[in-house]
């Protein structure tokens, strides 16, 4: 039978359309037919398109986000204002009675994101971080930026799937040359010996079946690159313990925020601990040369042809000096004997000249009286 009323009439149908349609638009809450956009469309648009869509429900988020913050303070205020004035426990640094000077240093604030106000918009967020990481990487933190993206999608045990630097724990030697052969990261602490761990990796490193097993693996190049570095790691740590001997003081952890005035203070005094290090280490490295070459049978050889070198050149040098004082004798004798020579060539001579002179007189003697015994006979 027919119905006892009329149907909506199409000005009825039409009138709420209409209305429908200007509220989504008021509210700029179109709907986005996932349908229709591509695979391939650039994150950034994606990202602009959510933007867009999502404008009041982002205000209302950012809006709620700020007032959450503001009770939260006031919560905050409450507890400090109206709580007893000390802690119940010893605090790690401080004292007691400091609880409400810290509440003033706190700020507490909402884990929430007032830019993203849906699941979807977060996750365009982060493919858009992870194609710029893609452009990149050095200067990313990757498996940081895919744990997170996993948290934001709700994945379950995602501390298994992508580890962490700060989820690995101590291991011993062994354990790190296997994870080094798997390909696992490898991390040292500050806590482990690091002399064993470098003795142990080298060690580990200088076997001969393992390097001939580790060059038949096409991965030999990253392996020995990841072991070094591992031992690197453990070298700078090792370092540091060496540098806080020499103070006499603990540093602070690694990487942990510091003062200006006390990040100058302590670099100028770990200067000076270096190069007292510095001094130490080299003398023990020209020691251990000293040794190394001591021990060396080649070196010990080479030693020996420098001893019986250094003792011909000796020998030689006192046979040049006994023949130099040779000659200087047989030549200060040829001296004497020239001098002694003139001086018997002198005394002959003058011997020769006295007697031509008193041969010369008698001469003269005899000729004069026969000069006077001939003018005589004349007369």
């Amino acid at each position: 039978m027919a119905l006892p009323y009329k149907e909506p009439s199409h000005v009825l149908a039409g009138l709420l359309d209409k209305i429908v349609e200007e509220g989504r638009k008021f509210a700029s809450a179109a709907d986005i037919q996932v349908a229709d956009m591509s695979a391939n469309s650039p994150v950034g648009t994606t990202l602009a398109i959510l933007e867009r869509t999502l404008k009041v429900m982002t205000a209302v988020q950012a809006r709620i986000h700020y007032s959450f913050k503001q009770e939260l303070k006031l919560l905050r205020d409450i507890i400090r204002d109206y709580t007893p004035p000390e802690y119940t426990y010893e605090p790690v640094e401080g004292s007691p009675t400091a609880k409400q000077s810290d509440y003033d240093l706190v700020a507490v604030i909402p884990v929430s994101d007032p830019n993203a106000a849906t699941m979807a918009q977060k996750i365009v967020q982060y493919q858009a971080v992870v194609q710029l990481a893609q452009m990149a990487p050095q200067i990313y933190d990757l498996p940081q930026l895919h744990r997170q993206m996993l948290d934001v999608l709700g994945i379950k045990n995602a501390e298994k799937l992508v580890p962490l630097p700060e989820d690995d724990m101590p291991m011993d030697p062994i354990s790190e040359n296997m994870n080094a052969l798997k390909g696992v990261p490898l991390k040292a602490f500050i806590s482990q010996d690091q002399d064993a761990h470098i003795a142990a990796h080298q060690m580990f490193m200088q076997d001969p079946m393992v390097m001939k097993t580790i060059g038949q693996n096409p991965k030999a190049n990253m392996i020995m690159a990841a072991l070094q570095s591992h031992i690197a790691e453990h070298l700078g740590f090792h370092y540091r313990t060496l540098v806080e001997k020499q103070m006499g003081v603990p540093l602070p952890p690694p990487n942990e925020p510091l003062p200006d005035d006390v990040e100058v203070q302590l670099s100028r005094l770990i200067a000076q601990a270096s190069a007292q290090v510095l001094q130490a280490n080299t003398a023990q490295a020209q020691q251990a040369q000293a040794q190394q070459l001591a021990q060396d049978p080649l070196i010990q050889m080479q030693q020996q042809e420098l001893q019986i070198k250094g003792a011909d050149q000796q020998r030689k040098a006192q046979k040049d000096q006994v023949d130099a004082q040779l000659k200087s004798s047989q030549q200060q004798i040829e001296r004497e004997r020239i001098q002694n020579q003139k001086d018997t060539d002198m005394t002959r001579i003058q011997t020769d000249f006295q007697k031509s002179q008193i041969e010369l007189a008698a001469q003269t003697e005899i000729e004069r009286q026969r000069i006077t015994a001939n003018l005589i006979g004349r007369k």
